[in-house]
Order: C-alpha cells, then sequence, then structure tokens
C-alpha cells in the first residue's frame, strides 16, 4: 500500500477536557473561609458607615474647619438654640506627638530586644523572654495607664527636668513653667512601653526568616556577629520592622486609656512635650461623651470617623512601605 492510499482522518480527535466537580465539604469549606475572610472587611465598613452617618451632619456643617480648627465649644443659647464650634486640630497635634515619642523611644528599643532575642540569647532565657514579651502584648491598657501614673510618672518628670535643663534652647524642650508632671513626654513613654511588644514580636520573627545559608556565607567570609547583622539580617528584615514600627503606631494613635490616665487632658495644641498640657483624638472622646449634648455627640462620632481615617491611613502607608521594600536585600 502506498502512502498516497492511507487514509487520512478528515479532523484530529478535540482534546479532552478534565473536569473535576468539586465536591460539597470543599464548597462549604471554601464558603467558610471567604465569610472569615470578607467578614473583617465587613464589620470595618459597618463601623466606619455608622461613624460617617451619625457625624455626617457636624461634618457638613463645620466643613475643613472640623479637621483644622482648634476650638472645641458647644454652647446652648437662652433660646435652646446651639451656637457649637468644633475642631479636631488641636487634639490631632496631640495625637501625632505622642505616638512620635512612642515610636522614637519603642522602635529601637524593640529592635535591640528582638536581635537579642534572634541572634545571642541562650534558647532557655529565650523562651522565658519570649513568653514575658507575649504576655506584655496582651495586657489591658489601664495596667499600663496606672504603672505609668504610680510607677514611672517621677523617674519620667526628673528626665523630663534634665532635658528641660540643658536641651531648653530646643523649642519642644522649652516650657513656660518648670512643671513636668501629667505631660506628653509621660504620655509618649507609657505609649511607647505598650507598643514594645508588638514590634518586638514582629521583628524577632522577621529575623528569624533571615536565610541560614547567607548567615553561615557571611561567617565563612570572616564576619564578625555585628557585620552579619549589618550587611545579613538588616537588609533581609528591614521591610517587617518598618511593617511591625507602623503597627505600633497605629496602636499608639488609637489608645485611649493609658493616655487618659497619665495625661492632663487640656484642649490646647501643645508642641510642648515636658508642659503637663494636651491630649490626643480617643482621650478627647472619651473625656467628653459622658457630659455631651445630641450635637456635641454627633460632632464626637465625626472625631471618631477621622481617627479611623487616620489610623487606615497610617496602616496603608505601612503596607506600601513593605511592598516597596519587599524584595530589599533578598
Amino acid at each position: 500500500m502506498s502512502i498516497a492510499e492511507v487514509e487520512r482522518p478528515e479532523s484530529a480527535p478535540a482534546p479532552r477536557i478534565l473536569e473535576s466537580k468539586p465536591r460539597l465539604s470543599d464548597r462549604i469549606f471554601r464558603g467558610v473561609v471567604a465569610l472569615g475572610g470578607f467578614s473583617s472587611l465587613i464589620i470595618l465598613g459597618l463601623i466606619a458607615g455608622y461613624l460617617l452617618i451619625r457625624g455626617f451632619s457636624v461634618l457638613q456643617s463645620q466643613g475643613l474647619h472640623f479637621i483644622t480648627g482648634f476650638e472645641w465649644v458647644s454652647s446652648v443659647n437662652g433660646d435652646g438654640s446651639q451656637e457649637s464650634v468644633y475642631g479636631v486640630g488641636a487634639m490631632l497635634i496631640g495625637t501625632l506627638v505622642t505616638a512620635a515619642i512612642a515610636l522614637f523611644i519603642g522602635v529601637p528599643v524593640s529592635v535591640f530586644a528582638a536581635l537579642f532575642l534572634t541572634f545571642f540569647a541562650p534558647q532557655r532565657l529565650k523562651r522565658i523572654l519570649v513568653t514575658v514579651v507575649d504576655l506584655m502584648a496582651a495586657f489591658p491598657s489601664i495596667l499600663f495607664g496606672l504603672w505609668g501614673l504610680y510607677v514611672l510618672m517621677e523617674p519620667g518628670m526628673y528626665v523630663a527636668e534634665l532635658l528641660n535643663k540643658y536641651l531648653g534652647w530646643i523649642p519642644i524642650f522649652a516650657v513656660p513653667v518648670p512643671v513636668f508632671l501629667r505631660s506628653p513626654f509621660i504620655a509618649g513613654l507609657v505609649l511607647a512601653v505598650m507598643i514594645i511588644p508588638i514590634v518586638t514580636a514582629i521583628s524577632r520573627e522577621v529575623f528569624a526568616q533571615t536565610p541560614l545559608d547567607r548567615i553561615q556565607a557571611a561567617y565563612a567570609l570572616g564576619a564578625s556577629k555585628w557585620a552579619m547583622i549589618k550587611n545579613v539580617a538588616f537588609p533581609y528584615s528591614y521591610s517587617g520592622v518598618v511593617g511591625g514600627a507602623m503597627l505600633g503606631l497605629g496602636r499608639a494613635m488609637g489608645e485611649t486609656v493609658a493616655v487618659f490616665t497619665v495625661l492632663n487632658i487640656l484642649y490646647q495644641a501643645n508642641f510642648k512635650i515636658l508642659l503637663g498640657a494636651g491630649g490626643n483624638l480617643a482621650s478627647h472622646i472619651i473625656l467628653k461623651f459622658g457630659e455631651a449634648s445630641e450635637e456635641e455627640i454627633k460632632a464626637l462620632m465625626a472625631a471618631g470617623f477621622v481617627l479611623f481615617l487616620l489610623t487606615l491611613a497610617v496602616n496603608m502607608i505601612a503596607n506600601a512601605i513593605v511592598n516597596k521594600t519587599g524584595r530589599r536585600g533578598r
């Protein structure tokens, strides 16, 4: 039989399509996981929506002044009408000041603690210290506040006095009256102690993910412990440490009870961190809420919505920094 006589198929057979129908248990599990994933987003949206709805009338009437204003006056006229001026600018400044103090003090301590736990601590001591750090992260805020009020206040005042004595020529350390009790500096110290466990735990985890082959290669090239940390561990873990610091910053900005306990809450913009006056947005809300009128409650709801947006912005910035630097050193 010649080649020409060989019968050829008119068309190639259609490829087989492999389909696997998910089992009922798989579909149920997928639905439960999806529900868990979207539940946090739904709850977050409900909270933000409630705050916005309750405070929308105040945001509409005050406009941009609600964010940039430095007055919070709720007055009622004789005929029952209200002439109120609401602005959270002073408390936003206090929020950023106390959170910045906490970040400036807490992050270096946390990074050093994480380095010690990862590369220096003996295994038995490491287990104990890790347990202590994890327990500190779960402490209620009021315990930090009481500790700051009765234990940290006097040492903090002594440090504040030294800062004013030797660095008083810097505006933020200058005070008109040498009274350092219940100042933003004390509140920042308490917040620093509060965020140290969080930043330490995250930093320790990312330091522990440093590839062992790179560590051993650094030692094989004659690097010291510090050289290995500087050239291997730090570049590899940079994004995780920054992300942990931003999460600590978000915790510090939203803290209420601890700041309310140790800080002299006065509604004024205070850039002098040693002066015993000021506050943050969360402490202002809790201070005013108990005796607020219906109109002022709406203003406090609007202030809560601003704080929500501020915290959300910090977390978004943290995610952007982590994503941008995620492959640095890898």
